[in-house]
């Protein structure tokens, strides 16, 4: 899409630029970022981009290995659950739909629908509040910096997933450890160790 309008004298985009102007951050501060001087055409490029990624996401996406196991490790203890994003509801619907997902999260909050999004804790403290749980009983997965940063800024412990972005700038959000996916073996460690406090 950079290219179809000259972007960047319509050099492509890199991985690593993506990651460090875009990823995780919120479309209107995308769309500022990306056309300082003319605020409603990012707004409108942000739309249409979403409208790409709900066509992409349709046909290619898959849940991240591990996903089904913890998913039934956490109804299988009866616990909570709430989906927190930055992504356009429109987005999050269709992704949590595509996953078969949509009868297990019991809360959606978007980042846009509140008065900040992430990294600011907001998000995270409105899905709390919302399933009336308390911060030191919750544990959030997050797989970008400014979801990290909203989870440690909540008060709450936060698990990186390094599916998307670089560890190195996950760290720097200082999550409580990183996972490659739902079946890495730290994971289901740190979650036996709950279990067994639990008992």
């Amino acid at each position: 899409m950079f290219q179809e309008i000259g972007f960047n004298a319509g050099v492509p985009v890199d991985e690593q630029y993506f990651i460090e102007n875009m990823a995780g951050k919120h479309n209107d501060d995308i769309a500022r970022f990306l056309f300082p001087d003319d605020i409603p055409r990012g707004l409108k490029f942000m739309d249409d981009k979403e409208a790409v990624f709900r066509k992409l996401a349709a046909e290619k996406l898959t849940a991240i290995d591990g996903l089904y196991k913890l998913r039934k490790w956490i109804e299988d203890r009866g616990l909570k659950r709430a989906a927190v994003t930055n992504a356009p509801r429109a987005n999050a619907e269709s992704m949590i739909s595509r996953l078969g997902l949509s009868d297990f999260f019991q809360a959606l909050v978007i980042g846009d629908e509140c008065e900040h999004a992430k990294p600011h804790p907001e998000p995270y403290l409105k899905a709390i509040e919302l399933l009336k749980v308390s911060k030191e009983h919750t544990i959030i997965f997050e797989d970008s910096v400014s979801g990290i940063k909203a989870g440690v800024a909540a008060g709450m412990p936060a698990i990186g997933l390094t599916t998307r972005n670089p560890e190195h700038l996950l760290m720097q959000a200082k999550p409580t450890f990183l996972i490659k996916t739902y079946d890495d073996p730290k994971l289901w460690a740190a979650l036996e160790e709950l279990d067994k406090k639990s008992a």
